[in-house]
């Protein structure tokens, strides 16, 4: 035995040796597994065993013999830094826990051609939909939707993106002579970081946009270089890369959804004589959000996910009302779901009103103004479906509530909710049907509206009577205040007074009582008790409280005909979307209203702040609510997607050019779809026979039936795979090598199967991997690569994934080596790979 060691000790030194010689670059690539097993080897006599795979041979004897008892488990630990199989585990683990990727198998190729066209068709109406006013603007050439600048608009300084140059700095549009005998033609100039280059116009405007970043700083983090078309190259391959990873992301997401199914809502006469009930004419826009609605209910058979996008007081909770009497006429329950219990409350009285005529429909109320047993009681009705409608907070989400028929969930102002609370509500869109109402959506809900995964009406027509908010905007001037206050009430007004905190209320009712000492005037925040609230909210709705100096707890809900001024303190301090919501609390009368944004000093203010208050300025006519949306969305990004910060891919190449390269990948989204092929279908020819000692035979408990679960673990999914090595680790301690290369032999004909490769194989001087794998799908992954070390050293031919011609000296080497140490190499090359599937359909 001690020979053995001592020769597999100089083996391995020569090994080392002989690779000094090579190149410095290969030494340093970690190609090959050097170092010798801490394990010492014993002489058996192996043999095959015919229940397990024909690679590994154990003593038949051992096998046969009953299990000695179990020797004192290994000590050895596992260094993470050396051990391919730990790193592997890792990146799978992560990229499992990000997103429950269990849930979302691989579907088979015709169901999932047949939902891609869907999502494509989805995305064409979402686009026509949404962007329809600014399609129609675009530039004729593209043909259809576009982010790219007009020149004209742009300003000496701005920072733009030329498409096949980089970033670089807007200077000026000039004419100019390109010879003596040409007329002038106009050029567009622009700064780059090792010189100046002068474009033609009509050139600039196929190929320029606005550099635009998802935070505050709007500064690049440096101008590209004429002389380096590489570098701008490398971050174009980024931005592409974190692209295809968002698509594919929500394209998943969207195919998960579409596979679920409930029974299409049968259409009900009795729908026509509640629609009569609506006092006032239907605008055009409410109309076709009517009747989208009615078909997600009632021709459908997934669940609805539509976003309802309209001002305030555009008619959103009509539309609402509707779909609630459409699945409580099925027998079904509905919720309806408010940020605060402000709007909760008048949300109720609606409803409750508007289904008075119905006195078989129960209306509940769940909210902190309840008692104790008030609580239970609803509680109780809710469990055993004795209401039929549940209006409240996020409290209706919480563990205790138990829905016994639940259809349709109503979120209104969804962007107010927490993180939880979003997780929680987007549980529920695999199940029931959901209608979300807002004014301005999140950046998130707007993306996904945009890019049509999410259905999506927009409400911009104004009733006939509204009128425009004026908007004052300038810097703090306490005469300015008193005068706007006053102007309000000589009309016979009430007036919001609105500050960012609780903390200076007392002082602002302290001013307007010494200005107006007969005036009644109170305040309301959101910790006062729950009774004091909720009748200083009645005062003021009844108009016997003329002036409510508040918190933004009246951003949604209330709905005050008479009050028709609203004064903001502070505006700096608030975020777009609120301010807009803000504003929308006046003018939902005839009489002109007017909204007065006061800010300390704009030498105090950032340039997010300043962007914030240019855009409120500018979205001054009615039925903006989407623009200032897509606004928020350009100045603070569109937020969280599935848990990854994007802020950083966007950062490469702006957001302009960022979304139409996104439109660009979602219209081509089936040619990035990656194929699999059965695990027991895959051959892998590299003459990999690997031989378990006798001593971790005895050591292990049941060595047939271990093996055989690793068998069926790899047959099934690589996370089986994953769970069965860890357990066998946590057990019985680090494997020896021998069981370290049956381990590999199982992952690279498990990662091979889910690439789409049949047949792993060392032919004459060639490694070759037979693929179904697309040249687009395999340029991509390589491109994904987070080394180039594999990256540059494979190329694709015909249907043959291979060592290049120009690293062919990589291949005579590898056919030299040890077969095990090529099964290595092969190992960490499929690893790098497969780390790229998130980036892939998965059929």
């Amino acid at each position: 035995m001690a020979s053995l060691d001592a020769y597999s000790s100089y083996s391995s030194s020569v090994f080392i040796s002989g690779l000094r010689s090579l190149p410095n670059q290969l030494q340093t690539w970690n190609l090959f597994y050097l170092k010798c097993p801490s394990s010492r080897r014993y002489p058996s006599s192996p043999s095959p065993f015919s229940t397990l795979t024909s690679s590994l041979h154990v003593p038949a004897a051992l096998a046969a013999a009953p299990s000695p008892a179990r020797l004192r488990p290994r000590a050895d630990s596992i260094d993470l830094d050396n051990d391919p199989i730990s790193l592997l585990h890792l990146r799978i683990r992560r990229y499992h826990t990000s997103r429950d990727s269990s849930s979302r198998p691989a579907m088979d190729s015709k169901e999932a051609d047949k939902y891609i066209q869907l999502v494509k068709e989805q995305q064409q109406r979402g686009l026509q939909k949404l962007k329809g006013e600014r399609q129609s603007k675009s530039n004729s050439d593209a043909g259809g939707f576009s982010y790219k600048v007009d020149p004209y608009t742009l300003c000496p300084g701005d920072y733009v993106v030329h498409r096949k140059v980089g970033i670089g700095k807007f200077v000026a549009i000039k004419f100019d002579i390109p010879s003596p005998s040409s007329p002038p033609i106009e050029y567009v100039f622009i700064e780059y970081a090792d010189g100046m280059a002068k474009l033609p116009l009509h050139q600039a405007s196929r190929l320029l946009y606005r550099y635009n970043l998802p935070n505050e700083t709007k500064r690049p983090r440096a101008l590209s270089k004429l002389s380096d078309p590489g570098a701008w190259e490398k971050r174009k391959t980024k931005g592409k890369v974190a692209i295809q990873r968002m698509v594919v992301d929500l394209m998943e997401l969207y195919l998960h959804r579409l596979k679920q199914r409930r029974p299409p809502y049968p259409k009900n006469a009795a729908v026509a004589e509640f629609e009569a009930h609506f006092p006032y004419e239907p605008t055009p826009d409410q109309k076709l959000a009517f009747r989208d609605v009615e078909r997600d209910l009632t021709e459908r058979q997934t669940p609805m996910d539509r976003l309802i996008c309209g001002d305030v007081g555009f008619g959103k909770t009509e539309v609402a009302l509707r779909a609630i009497f459409c699945v409580i006429s099925a027998g079904k329950q509905a919720m309806v779901l408010a940020p605060t219990i402000v709007l909760a409350k008048q949300h109720y009285d609606v409803i409750s009103e508007r289904f008075s005529k119905y006195p078989d429909v129960k209306v509940g109320l769940l909210s902190r103004f309840q008692t104790r047993a008030e609580k239970e009681t609803y509680l109780e009705m809710i469990k055993h479906g004795d209401l039929d409608i549940i209006v409240g907070t996020h409290s209706l989400l919480g563990s205790r509530v138990v829905y016994n028929k639940l259809g349709l969930l109503v979120v209104d102002e969804e962007q107010r909710f927490g993180v939880k609370q979003k997780e929680r509500i987007a549980s529920f869109k695999t199940s029931v049907d959901v209608l979300t109402l807002s004014a301005t959506p999140i950046p998130r809900t707007l993306y996904l509206a945009l890019t049509g995964f999410r259905d999506a009406s927009l409400i911009s027509t104004p009733p006939p009577e509204r009128v425009p908010i004026k908007t004052h905007l300038s810097p703090y001037n306490k005469e300015k205040v008193a005068l706007a206050v006053k102007n309000e009430l000589d009309r016979g007004g009430q007036v919001f007074y609105v500050l960012p905190r609780i903390k200076g209320l007392e002082e602002v009712k302290d001013f307007l009582e010494h200005s107006f000492p007969d005036v009644e005037i109170a305040i309301a925040h959101g910790k006062q008790y729950s009774k004091q609230l909720e009748d200083t909210m009645e005062k003021f709705a009844l108009g016997e409280i003329k002036i409510l100096i508040c918190t933004n707890i009246v951003e949604s809900g209330l709905d005050i005909q008479n009050a028709n001024t609203i004064i903001i303190q502070d505006v700096q301090q608030f975020g777009l979307a609120q301010l807009y919501q803000l504003r929308g609390r006046v003018g939902r009368a005839d009489k002109e209203a007017h909204a007065y944004l006061f800010y300390p000093d704009k030498s105090f203010l950032t340039d997010q702040a300043l962007e914030r208050l240019q855009a409120m300025e500018e979205c001054r006519e009615l039925g903006q609510g989407f623009q200032i949306a897509e606004r928020d969305m350009g100045i603070r990004g569109f937020g969280t997607i599935f848990g990854e910060q994007q802020t950083g891919d966007v950062g490469n190449v702006g957001i302009d050019l960022f979304f139409e390269m996104l439109f660009e990948s979602l219209s081509r989204v089936e040619e990035h779809c990656v194929v699999s092929v059965p695990y027991n279908s895959v051959e892998i020819d590299l003459n990999v026979n690997p031989h378990l000692s006798s001593e971790y035979i005895n050591y292990l408990e049941n060595p047939i039936k271990i093996i055989g679960e690793a068998e069926k673990a790899a047959e099934k999914d690589i996370w089986s795979l994953v769970q069965f090595t860890e357990n066998l680790r946590r057990q019985y301690g680090k494997e020896p090598h021998t069981m370290e290369i049956l381990l590999k032999k199982l992952y690279v004909r498990r990662m091979a199967a889910d690439m789409g490769i049949m047949r792993i194989y060392a032919s004459g001087k060639m490694v070759g991997m037979k693929t179904n794998m697309s040249r687009r799908v395999f340029k991509l992954m390589t491109d994904s690569l987070s080394s180039n070390v594999h990256g540059n050293s494979l190329v694709i031919e015909g249907d043959i994934i291979k060592v290049s011609f120009a690293t062919a000296w990589l291949a005579e080497l590898l056919l030299e080596l040890p077969s095990e140490q090529l099964l290595n190499w092969v190992f960490q090359c499929l690893s790098e790979l497969h780390a790229c599937l998130p980036n892939l359909i998965k059929y």
